[in-house]
């Protein structure tokens, strides 16, 4: 299995951690619930601390992301620019709850808080591209854009 691979790589490293938990989530997608009793055992922690930090840092998943990934800005910049309802918008376009993947697996909405774009808001990154300023009609060119 890929995890018990990456484990025994890293264990034994100083501050293994996240740089393990980084490379479970780039070669399979996410942090599955049955890898952290093996991460613990092989960096020689508790199973509460390895939750503890798969569940405080946002970028790790713990279920499989979609196809495309859409991260909505929620930073207080972006909200005195309009983003909640644009967000509302975004959401209801794409057919996804925010925190969510699609049934099909297709698209999910993920939350950030701050992309560094604040003078441009509201912000999105889709699949790693940023886009700022985004209005109703973003939202229909994203969708577009995702849909495919």
């Amino acid at each position: 299995m890929i995890v018990e691979q990456l484990v025994v790589t890293h264990a034994g490293s100083r501050g293994a951690l996240l740089p393990l938990l980084h490379a479970i989530q780039r070669e399979i997608g996410f942090i599955p619930d049955e890898a952290v009793p093996m991460i613990a055992a092989g960096l020689n922690l508790s199973r509460a601390d390895v939750h503890g930090v798969v569940t405080f840092y946002h970028d790790f998943r713990r279920q499989p992301a979609g196809r495309h990934v859409v991260k909505f800005c929620r930073a207080e910049a972006c909200q005195a620019r309009g983003s909640a309802a644009i967000e509302t918008a975004m959401a209801l376009k794409l057919g996804v709850a925010m925190g969510d993947t699609r049934d099909d697996g297709h698209i999910s909405l993920e939350a950030v808080y701050c992309l560094g774009l604040c003078a441009t808001g509201p912000n999105a990154m889709v699949d790693g591209q940023p886009f700022s300023r985004i209005d109703h009609a973003a939202v229909s060119r994203i969708a577009d854009m995702v849909s495919v």
